[in-house]
């Protein structure tokens, strides 16, 4: 093991399995295909389906709801589900902090409902471990004109910042700086620096230098780009030869039948320039660790917060922190996907809706909120050339977010606590992923997940899953991990074990039926 490496955890916001191209895409990002050319690739990671329990997991070790933050930034009056980290956890940024790591977050916090200037902060970045922050407290944002922008526990306004501000770039530049900064001030500390991306969550805002590359990249349309997706992915290794594509979304048309097709096309030409814009930024962020001699004893994490987003932008979107009425300048904002507006530059608020995210969770089924894999299946890059030296390599090992900071821990050293601050914490649910680096197994039992009813378990061959309010499907996942053949009346027996199993922990982390939460809302 080498000496106490940096750790570098980069994820992005709403991307699906298939979008960049070390994992079939078609969207330029020649920094993360650098990094899993010359790292490893995981093919079977998982997410949480949505942004604020996937933070809530990666950054503390649990199982979200025992974090506090079993759904969005709302209190729902049930301890698994208060929109606020509590403290009976502790963050990967406190724990490093114990064992003299320098700590800096650039980029989207997303997991307390305390968003005011001027009100609580306990749940700030800088409250729950680190030395720095720059980025957003709430979750989407628009791009060139972010309402809730903060540095360290101060709002700050893109008024200070030059007319050329846009959020994917300051998220990098600063992550950038911060290594820069750190290596000239404390060259012989480690760091952890924690770099989140809103990227290519909506709006679908972009440059359009970026967008240009598209143009007409995707006019084949969602069908044909979905069976080109699937043969590359097979070809690379990622997918088995027997697992089939999904089908298209019921909600969808033929893209022969589209309507609008040009307006269709730059839907995906925008997204794609987002993805391509974080890309860039990853870059340089990469090269402050080249200039300053800590890119080979630094592991960098890739991953996404959860899968592709099918949500349509109504043009009703209310005025708020995360769609401000005017740009920058005062020119009015058109709020909802509208055939008749191109999407792209800042008068614009749209989303890139099903049939898109269709494509990019190819060939999976379903989307961000449902824990089918087309909701929790991540691209799960490790670089780190001191310890990984098979570059390229693809692992088939499962893991989750919660495997994240057993992970950190672990290469760094460190004891997860028993109690923290005067809290007593809650037991580590993660196991490192360090054998998996040597391709070697990590003893993970099941893994397990429950979002707004949806749930899943996964043991060895076996996945059971349900879509709420339906019934539980069953899944032989090593022979069709696209989730097309339900075996649940053939295999009765296999669904009461991981039903039971699945009840025991829902009833351990404080997980609710999801009517009763329904019901708390109104």
């Amino acid at each position: 093991m080498p000496e106490r490496p940096n750790i570098l955890l980069i994820m992005n916001d709403d991307m699906g399995y298939s979008d960049i191209g070390c994992y079939g895409g078609e969207i330029h990002t020649p920094n993360l295909d650098r990094l899993a050319a010359n790292g490893l690739r995981l093919t079977q990671f998982y997410n949480t389906a949505r942004c604020c329990p996937t933070r809530a997991s990666l950054l503390t070790g649990l199982h979200p709801h025992q974090a506090s933050v079993g759904h969005m930034m709302d209190d729902r009056e049930y301890e698994g589900y208060r929109g606020d980290l509590n403290f009976r956890s502790a963050t990967i940024a406190e724990v490093l902090k114990t064992v003299g790591y320098a700590t800096y977050m650039s980029g989207k916090w997303h997991i307390t409902r305390h968003t005011d200037a001027d009100g609580p902060k306990h749940s700030w970045p800088c409250q729950r471990g680190f030395d720095r922050f720059f980025g957003i407290i709430t979750g989407a944002a628009n791009f060139w004109k972010p309402q809730t922008l903060t540095r360290d526990n101060e709002q700050i306004t893109v008024d200070e910042f030059p007319e050329d501000f846009f959020l994917t770039d300051a998220i990098s530049d600063q992550a950038a700086d911060y290594i820069r900064e750190h290596a000239q001030a404390n060259g012989d500390q480690p760091f952890f620096l924690y770099t989140a991306y809103t990227a290519p969550h909506w709006p679908l805002h972009a440059h359009d230098e970026d967008i240009v590359k598209y143009k007409d990249r995707f006019a084949a349309g969602w069908d044909q780009l979905r069976e080109e997706r699937l043969a590359r992915m097979r070809e690379m290794g990622i997918l088995k030869p027997e697992w089939g594509l999904s089908d298209r979304d019921p909600s969808q048309v033929p893209w022969e039948e589209a309507d609008h097709k040009a307006w269709q096309q730059r839907r995906m030409e925008v997204y794609a320039a987002q993805v391509d814009r974080m890309d860039q930024g990853i870059g340089r962020i990469v090269q402050s660790l080249e200039e300053t001699g800590q890119l080979d004893n630094t592991l960098i994490v890739f991953l996404a917060d959860n899968g592709g987003c099918a949500e349509e932008l109504g043009g009703g979107m209310r005025r708020s922190a995360i769609a401000p009425a005017t740009t920058r300048d005062g020119r009015p904002v058109q709020r909802g996907n509208d055939p008749n507006i191109m999407p792209g530059d800042e008068t614009t608020y749209q989303s890139y809706g099903v049939p898109w995210a269709n494509v990019s969770n190819t060939p999976f089924r379903l989307y961000k909120h449902w824990v089918h894999e087309g909701g929790i299946a991540t691209p799960f890059i490790v670089h780190w050339p001191d310890r990984v030296t098979d570059g390229g390599a693809l692992r088939e090992q499962p893991g989750q977010l919660t495997d994240v900071m057993a992970t950190c821990l672990d290469i760094a050293g460190a004891e997860y606590p028993e109690t923290y601050n005067g809290h007593e914490i809650l037991p580590l649910e993660g196991t490192s992923l360090t054998p998996i680096f040597d391709n070697r197994d990590n003893g993970k039992e099941y893994l397990i997940w429950e979002h707004e009813g949806n749930g899943a378990v996964r043991k060895g061959k076996w996945k059971l899953v349900k879509r709420y309010p339906g019934d539980w499907e069953l899944y032989d996942i090593e022979a069709d991990r696209s989730e097309l053949d339900n075996l649940a009346n053939e295999n009765p027996d296999v669904v009461s074990e991981l039903a039971a199993i699945y009840d025991a922990w829902a009833e351990r982390c404080g997980i609710e039926p999801w009517d009763n939460i329904l019901a708390k809302r109104g």
